[in-house]
């Protein structure tokens, strides 16, 4: 098991100028940071991202998201759906120049745009096209596609973790998986533990966001995150389990999130006290 850190608590574009926090981030036992690759214009800025971190001694992963409507996997517009597959596969090359092994995050459709009726079979056909196309971009990059479910309030193709294996059934690409967000589980699931034991029965289980209900600091909320912990360490599920909250660091990502005030004093509370509940929670090895 590895703890990580979404960076997305920090900036939505990683720079130098937070290298002193991830030091603290790998002081305080952090086996490495979810970075935003939300920026792809230039892949040798994430390979010198790779080689400070490498320095660092943290790994990483990557969070994407899908930028605006003009580059939606769901459109019925086929430029832009040809606008999504380049912009996901120059996301998986900055990913790979950053040496990620996992690409995170909603990329099926932009945040907070909605339909106003459920998903079309037509708009998850379109989706699993572009998937489809890209998936063996990431896999022949030793990248693992995982993509994140978010709750009704963010996006309306994906929010359930039964809605998910099914359509990761339908891309049917070895190397993609689903993320199970602790926080979106809170909102949709009606047993948030029991979907994550049929998430994995199912073989989709790519990766682990852990959020508290508020977005805050893991443990100080209601989300099930010590139960979960339990059920993946039952499981024999040996890979990340990583932090993610929100502050207003990223003004369009606090827009799309409905982030409109603190949870925390400071990032590094959400990192300290966190990393520590992870910790403890996983090896208590019980509810």
């Amino acid at each position: 098991m590895k703890i990580g850190i979404n960076l997305l608590l920090w900036t939505g574009h990683l720079t130098e100028e937070l290298f002193p926090d991830l030091e603290e981030v790998k002081r305080i036992g952090f086996d490495g940071v979810e970075v935003p690759v939300f920026d792809c214009s230039d892949v040798d800025h994430y390979r010198s991202l790779a080689t400070s971190l490498g320095d660092m001694g943290l790994e990483r992963t990557a969070v994407a998201v899908i930028p605006d409507a003009d580059h939606s996997p769901i459109s019925a517009d086929a430029a832009h759906r040809r606008a999504a597959t380049e912009h996901l596969r120059r996301v998986i090359d900055c990913s790979e120049a950053l040496g990620a092994t996992v690409l995170a995050g909603p990329y099926f459709q932009p945040l907070g745009i909605f339909s106003g009726v459920f998903p079309t079979e037509d708009e998850l056909s379109r989706c699993a096209e572009v998937h489809s196309e890209i998936v063996p971009h990431a896999r022949a990059a030793g990248i693992i596609c995982a993509l994140e479910p978010l709750n009704r309030f963010e996006a309306y193709l994906l929010n359930t973790c039964a809605q998910s294996i099914d359509y990761a059934a339908r891309v049917g690409e070895e190397g993609f998986g689903i993320l199970y967000d602790t926080f979106h589980a809170n909102i949709e699931e009606r047993d948030p533990v029991e979907a994550l034991r049929t998430l994995h029965a199912a073989g989709a289980l790519a990766h682990v966001h852990i959020s508290e209900n508020d977005r805050g600091v893991p443990g100080r909320g209601h989300a099930a995150i010590r139960e979960t912990i339990t059920a993946l360490r039952e499981l024999g599920y040996d890979d990340w389990l990583t932090i993610e909250a929100f502050s207003g660091a990223v003004p369009g990502l606090s827009a799309a999130t409905r982030v409109w005030r603190d949870f925390f004093d400071d990032p590094m509370e959400v990192a300290a006290d966190g990393y520590q509940y992870i910790k403890a929670c996983w090896e208590s090895g019980h509810a």
